[in-house]
């Protein structure tokens, strides 16, 4: 069987948006979304507390991101939800009502298409929440619902609140407030299928599942990809396993998954022993310091790791709403951040940034990295500058979406490699180190031949290139990169 994934993610870039912390803006008649307690925008998230973000606000932003450069944009779940990162799902055909409710999706998916972005919203299909209605439902009637076998139900009576009582349903890690469905129960399992139908029929462009591999029903996500193929072919599917997913990319399930493992080989490259110690994601443990002949090694297995169709729609990351964000792991050295970047920016598949990346926020652990989008006057323009740079090289090039990827060196800290389609070629160059790196590469195998003696235009960051009796010679400042074309 051919492997098939939608060809817009492969050139699309994509944004990340935690809607309680990205914008808010209401229309005067729903004034009242406002009129209620929130946190001080500018104030430290907190696990309870609600910023206030909604829709409307992302609606305000979409020139911001136009001009930035983003074409896709993945919001973290906006269903009616009692969390504020609602990932706890009340009622899966209702957008939460601080969001701003049906009403402001609708002008949201229509302003977004219009204006040329795709759309994928988050399914949490693990698990619901105490105030999903077939569970309160058990809750209120216990062993009289009819609602009993959409979850697993180990006992009497169910302590849904109260942890000096055992719970005794199933939940996703034993974290009461989210009761895992029973994935073979057949209501349950169309209930689901329905919604991921509905919701692509509403004019999304996709879906990224929370923590798929807990499912573990036979053929679940097979039909899932059925599904809603059927109603959209090129609708991405995309999961979230933070570590090898080989098992999901067959091409019978998703297109791809959120790309943990590049994010963790970057950082062991780029930040190394730098790494602040304290604000390490679990995602990236264990964790490896590694040299420019490690961080190649690392990502040749990984490229080796899929079929070639799927790492082109792999969502490719360097942080997200549940890690730390990249530079605040960095210690806050932004140099570390740029050069991470350039890699991110570079690699197959699909790039994806968290909210706020692109303008420098820093961030620890939950809730720390979710904190609310700052006002211009703190925004480090440097940051947004070689973001818009990148973003616009990389649709320049078609090279940097669908070409090979071929390591040309890696020594040291210096690591080089190429992206070559058809007639188009580039080299990436990256120096980790503190001293200017002088390059000569003599082993013309590593080279591809459309590169090999050929003038070369630097499109980013600093450095030289000459040729020379049939040598590659690279001069790269300290902690630099480049893009030759």
């Amino acid at each position: 069987m051919a492997i098939k994934t939608p060809d817009w993610v492969k050139h699309a870039v994509f944004y990340q948006i935690y809607p309680d912390s990205f914008a808010r803006k209401v229309p005067p008649h729903q004034k009242w979304l406002l009129d209620v307690p929130l946190e001080d925008w500018d104030a430290p998230p907190t696990f309870q507390g609600y910023k206030g973000g909604n829709l409307w606000g992302v609606i305000d932003k979409l020139d911001y991101l136009q001009d930035l450069g983003v074409t896709a944009l993945y919001f973290t779940p906006i269903f009616r939800s009692a969390s504020n990162h609602r990932y706890h799902p009340q009622d899966y055909y209702a957008i939460d009502p601080l969001l701003g409710e049906r009403e402001a999706f609708d002008q949201l998916l229509k302003t977004a298409h219009d204006k040329g972005f795709k759309v994928i919203l988050d399914g949490v299909f693990n698990h619901a929440s105490r105030g999903f209605f077939f569970f309160n439902d058990i809750l209120e009637n216990g062993p009289n619902s009819p609602w009993l076998d959409w979850f697993k139900i180990e006992g009497w009576p169910l302590s849904a609140y109260d942890g000096n009582f055992p719970a005794n349903y199933v939940s996703w890690i034993d974290y009461r407030a989210l009761p895992q469905f029973n994935h073979n129960n057949p209501g349950v399992r169309e209930y689901i299928m329905q919604v991921g139908e509905y919701w692509l029929k509403q004019g999304i462009d996709g879906w990224r599942l929370d923590v798929p591999d807990c499912v573990k029903a036979e053929g679940f996500w097979e039909e899932f990809r059925e599904r809603v193929k059927a109603v959209n072919p090129e609708a991405y599917i995309v999961g979230e396993i933070a570590f090898d997913a080989s098992q999901w990319l067959d091409g019978k399930q998703f297109d791809g998954v959120m790309n943990y493992p590049f994010g963790r080989l970057t950082a062991g490259f780029i930040i190394g022993d730098r790494l602040d110690k304290e604000t390490i994601p679990h995602f990236y443990e264990p964790y490896e310091t590694l040299d420019a002949e490690g961080y190649a090694k690392g990502i040749e297995e990984l490229l080796a790791r899929h079929p070639w169709e799927i790492q082109l729609t792999q969502l490719n990351l360097l942080d997200s709403h549940d890690t730390p964000r990249f530079l605040s792991i960095a210690g806050g050295d932004r140099t570390l951040a740029k050069l991470a970047t350039l890699l991110l920016f570079t690699f197959p598949g699909t790039p994806n940034l968290f909210y706020g990346d692109e303008i420098g926020i820093e961030g620890s652990h939950d809730p720390d990295a979710r904190k609310g989008f700052p006002t211009e006057d703190k925004w480090d323009q440097d940051a947004l500058a070689y973001h818009k740079q990148l973003i616009q090289i990389r649709k320049q090039y078609k090279a940097l979406c669908t070409g090979e990827y071929q390591t040309v060196y890696a020594q040291g800290e210096v690591y080089i490699f190429a992206r070559i389609l058809g007639e188009e070629g580039l080299i990436i160059a990256v120096n980790n180190g503190e001293e200017t790196a002088k390059i000569a590469v003599t082993d013309f195998k590593k080279i591809p031949a459309i590169l090999q003696n050929k003038p070369s235009n630097l499109v980013y960051g600093e450095g030289s290139i000459k040729w020379d009796n049939k040598q590659l010679n690279l001069t790269i400042p300290s902690r630099c990169g480049l893009i030759l074309a």
